[in-house]
């Protein structure tokens, strides 16, 4: 399970975009973020081991998503259909 999460967080990092513009204050953030947690006690009774893998970047929901005047990249549901097979 951990191991599918790192496959997982691998293609997050391979597709993830990175901006190295003049203004940008932190490029590569949003790369650099992606991280994997796992627990035993995981599901919905707390009886099962589970992997997750996150973004801690505080814009990672507007790229993930998009915004008004930027289209959303989908970089954690691409990673996780191109990991799950």
């Amino acid at each position: 399970m951990v191991r599918r999460a790192n496959v997982i967080k691998s293609a997050a990092e391979a597709i993830a975009p990175v901006y190295a513009g003049p203004r940008d204050p932190h490029p590569g953030l949003y790369k650099a973020s992606v991280v994997v947690t796992s627990t035993r006690r995981g599901a919905r009774k707390r009886d099962r081991a589970t992997a997750t893998v996150t973004n801690t970047a505080y814009y990672a929901r507007w790229v993930e998503y998009g915004t008004e005047k930027v289209p959303a990249h989908h970089v954690m549901l691409r990673a996780a259909q191109a990991g799950g097979r």
